[in-house]
Order: structure tokens, then sequence, then C-alpha cells
């Protein structure tokens, strides 16, 4: 056997769903706990809740089904030996397909007594509230409603989670008997339009009930009025295989981020008319057990739009029970930590803390009187501590690949993995990284920057690439990213301002740079040894202003382009 030393960190789990039977074994360690590192993953496609009506009614799971789950769970305990688990650090968790089935009791009891392991049972309204749980686990902060679809039942809840605290109805989840499997046995044995119509009233007026048992705060409801809806995370099997089809007609394609955590739709584009291609098992991420629970997810969505509040835009959540079982036993410290620092941590050059300032210096302070700042993203003490953590963690590449391989880091590459992490954060630090390594791509790679741009807007894009040519500066000042002691104030220093243009011309206008405002960088350099570094970092930053570097301005009058005139005024002091 394999032993680990961070094995004692090492928590497995299966989660006997209706759908399917998911095993994981995630790495708890303290370090890098808030993004759930997953070790060890696989799926068995067994579905118990199908199993149970093999016969058309409902009856017991058949004992060769069992044998199935049994001979899944014997591989997965041998998985679990092999990585340096304890039994006690496994567990089974079933929720409503064996919580219901009519042989339940000798299910499990067949498993404690051939595996060893004992199945914990959930009950309705924890199953929402664990997966409220795993939802919370995908995003920085969440403020909205929450449905959770699984293969039985839908569970629906409000949902605030910040700084660590997850603040869910304190009456639990409303339970409906309507999960994506269940749901087409329904619509099976429905087979009229009239029947239909009469089916989808029942869903609508059970989700209004729903809304009013769930004793919404007076001033959670007051904000999503004021902000044109409330916000909607979606999260199970078959909302997800809608996320996917979603992603497959999204305006940009490819659509460039492949996974389905923080996916984002605005309400308008939730459902779409959709041809029936795109709906079957040629779509990716879609098998074919999805394709066929399609129309039973449309039709769940149709009541949805019918009876909840006004809805602003949709999120997709990843997280669901397992998530939501691991992300409860953190304490709120560990959940209140970013997602993004935390999954760049290992990254982190010795002097972080004094390069995180050194970079954050370069953006102006906020100004309302100009329309040109940079978006808040870029002032997020945490995603500027993130570009740090990972200055120097392309650096041992060959130079062809540096700025390709920064630029699939999110996506497919360092970060891949890191549980928390939005589509936004994603799109965003890959532009940053790309430049840092000085935007060398091949033509593939450049289509691919092509898509992230369009995903994050001309103008993010353009304060990407600018944030990206300052930490360029700062990787080529410090390449070990180590600041001796004692140069914390004497080797550079940034302040960045906006003020009037010396230009003696005005700027043309646009888009949204359209502004006589010039952000002005002062420079000072201590070091003549550093002279030429210095004089190199103000060429670049003032070259990413012209307007041929602009992001998105394809002619002088284009109003969809964007960027800022930088002008970087070079002061050389004393040491």
């Amino acid at each position: 056997m394999a032993f680990s030393p961070a094995a004692e960190h090492y928590h497995g789990l299966v989660d006997m769903g209706s759908n399917g039977i998911r095993f994981s074994i995630t790495d708890l360690s303290p370090s890098t706990a808030r993004i759930l590192p997953t070790i060890y993953q696989d799926r068995s496609d067994i579905s118990l809740y199908d199993a149970q009506y093999l016969e058309g009614g409902k009856g017991p799971i058949p004992q060769h089904v069992i044998d199935k789950v049994l001979s899944a769970l014997l591989r997965f305990k041998r998985t679990c030996e092999d990585f340096g688990l304890n039994n006690d650090q496994v567990r089974i968790v079933a929720t409503e397909a064996t919580r219901e089935a009519v042989n339940s009791q000798d299910y499990r009891r067949q498993i404690e007594t051939q595996i060893g392991w004992k199945v914990e049972m959930l009950a309705k309204e924890e199953e929402g509230r664990i997966g409220a749980m795993g939802i919370a686990s995908g995003f920085s902060t969440i403020r909205g409603l929450a449905l959770d679809l699984g293969g039985g039942s839908t569970q629906i809840s409000w949902l605030v989670a910040k700084n660590g605290e997850v603040e869910t109805s304190p009456k639990g989840s409303v339970s409906f008997p309507y999960g994506a499997a269940a749901l087409m046995r329904l619509l099976d044995g429905a087979p009229g339009v009239h029947e239909r119509d009469e089916l989808q009233k029942q869903l609508a007026g059970g989700f209004k009930k729903a809304i009013e048992d769930l004793d919404m705060p007076s001033t959670f409801v007051k904000d999503a009025e004021n902000e044109g809806g409330f916000t909607l995370y979606l999260s199970g099997g078959g909302f997800r295989g809608w996320g996917y089809i979603l992603m497959s007609v999204h305006a940009i394609q490819p659509y460039p981020i492949p996974m389905i955590n923080g996916f984002r739709v605005p309400i308008a584009s939730f459902l779409p008319e959709l041809s029936e291609s795109t709906t079957d098992d040629s779509t990716f991420r879609i098998s074919s057990r999805r394709a066929s629970q399609v129309p039973a997810v449309i039709f769940l969505i149709q009541a949805l739009t019918q009876s909840l509040p006004s809805i602003s835009c949709v999120y997709f959540a990843q997280g669901g029970l397992r998530e939501g079982l691991l992300f409860s036993t953190l304490s709120a410290s560990v959940r209140s930590q970013d997602p993004l620092a935390t999954a760049t941590l290992k990254y982190a050059p010795v002097s972080t803390a004094i390069l995180v300032k050194l970079l954050g210096a370069s953006l102006p302070p906020y100004s309302d009187q100009n329309q040109a700042n940079p978006p808040p993203t870029f002032y997020a003490h945490s995603f500027q501590t993130a570009v740090i953590h990972l200055l120097t963690a392309h650096a041992h590449l060959p130079k062809d690949i540096c700025a390709a391989t920064a630029l699939r880091s999110t996506t497919t590459g360092l970060l891949a993995s890191a549980h928390g992490i939005s589509h936004d954060h994603r799109a965003l630090l890959a532009l940053v990284l790309c430049e840092r390594w000085g935007h060398k791509l091949s033509p593939s790679d450049t289509e691919f920057h092509a898509k992230l741009q369009q995903l994050a807007g001309p103008e993010a894009s353009w304060w990407a690439k600018f944030f990206g040519r300052v930490a360029r500066g700062i990787g080529n000042l410090f390449p070990a990213g180590l600041v001796r002691h004692g140069d914390e104030h004497r080797i550079v220093h940034l302040q960045a301002q906006w003020r009037p243009s010396s230009k003696s011309k005005p700027l043309k206008k646009a888009g949204r740079g359209a502004t006589d405002a010039v952000l002005s960088i002062e420079l000072v350099d201590y070091r003549e040894v550093i002279d030429e570094l210095v004089r190199d970092w103000a060429e670049a930053l003032e070259k990413v202003g012209k307007k041929k570097h602009w992001v998105g301005s394809r002619a002088e009058d284009d109003e969809d382009g964007f960027g800022c005139r930088v002008e970087v005024q070079i002061e050389k002091r004393a040491a």
C-alpha cells in the first residue's frame, strides 16, 4: 500500500444518490481544505430509483442490483486502503432512493455486513440543507434562491453565504417528489396535452407555495427587488446537464471554460428554443441517460419560470451532496477563505505581501468622475494575491510556451481542479497571466485568448492586459519573487492616479474608454543597476495605452472598444 503523509486528512465518501453512486477521496489538509481538493473520484451508473421500477410498479431493489452495488463498494474499499485511509475515514451517505426503498433495511444491512461500513440516511430536510452547503462551497459569496434537482426529488430554499457563514431558511428546504427520473415517469403517464397542462399547474402551484413557506427575510426580498430580481443557483445532475446544453448554444462558441461551476446565464437565455441535436448525447458532458431526461428538465424549468418570483440571472453549481457534506465539516474561518487565493497559495513567492502591495499600487484610486475605472475584481486583495502567487509559477517552462500555458492554467492547467472559482475570475486571471509572460501565442491559443476576452468584455480585458504588464515588470525585477530584507522601500515605488491629459489634442472617443483623463503612473527608481528594466517597464505600460492596444476597437469610432491612455513618469531618487 502507498501511504501518504497527508492521508490523515483524507476523507472517503460514497454519495448513494437516485441516479448514480459517486465515490471520492478528498484531501482536507488545513492549507487547502477550502477548495476541497479531490484525490480520487469515480461514478457507478447504478440508478437505485430506476431499479425499483423494473417491473412497472414500485418494488424492492432487486438482489442483482444490490450485488452490483456491493461489488462497486468493495472496489472502492480497496482503493481507500491503497490511499492509506482507515474505515473511520470513510462515509456512505444515502438519500431518497435508499430511504424510500421497500427493502431499505435489508439493503443497508447487506452493505454493513459485507463491506463493514454503515450507511447514513439523510432526512429530506437535511438533504436540502446539505445540498445548499454544497452550492455555497462553489462560490465566494452567495445570496439567492437555491434548487437541487436529484433523480427522485427537488429541494428549494433561500441561501446566503458570506464570510464563512451559511444561512438558509430556518424551516429547512422544501422537498418535492419531482426529480428528473421521477418526473420522466409522471410525463410517461400523462401523454395528452391536457394531462401535461394539469401536471405543470400542479408543479407551478407547489413551487409558489414553497416560496411562501420558506419565510424569506424582508431585507432579502427587498434587495432582490432593487437588483432586478433574485439570483437563482442550480445544482444536481439534471440541472448541470441543462447548463451544459446552454453552454453549447452560448453566444461565444466554443465557450472557453468547459466546467459547469460558476457558469452564468441571464434569465432571458435560460429557456431558449433548441434544436433536437443540442439535447442529445452528442453534446459535451450529456450522457444518453441525461439526454433522455432533458424533456423532464425542460418541463420542470417551465413550471419554475411560471411560479418563481422575478429572476435576474442563473448560476450553475457543481457542488451537491458530496461537496456539502465536506464543506459543512469545515470551520467558518476556513470556509471564509477566498478560493482563488487558497488555490494558488502553494505557488506563493517568499515576498508575497510586499509584491501584492506593489501590484495594487498600479491601480488609480476609484473616481466617481471617471467612467474608465478598473472593474472591482482588480481592486480585490484576493485577486491581486492570486496574480502574485502565480508570478513565477510558469518560469521553468520554455519561453515559447510560457504565455500559452499561463493562458490555459485556469481551465486545463494549474487551477483546473480548484473548486469555488468563478468563470469571470478564471477568464481574467488567465488574461493577466498570459500578458505577464509577453502574450506570444500560436494561432489556436490566439483564438482561445479571443474567446476569454469576449467572455470578460472589452473593459475588463484591457485592464487585464494592463495588470499583466505591471506583473511582468515586477517579475523582471524580482525573478525569484524575493525582495531582500531592507529593500522593501528602496527598489521601486509605484503611484497611480487619474489626471487630465498633457496632450494638446483631446482623446478621441471610443466606447467606455472615452475620457480626457489619463492613467498617470509615477515610477520611482532607487537603484541605477535596474535602470534598463525600469525603462523597459515604463515603455511597455505606455504602449498598452495606445489605441492599437485597446480591446475591441476595430475602428476609431468603434463604440465597443475600451482603453485608457497611460503616461509613466520615471523619477530617480537615491537609495
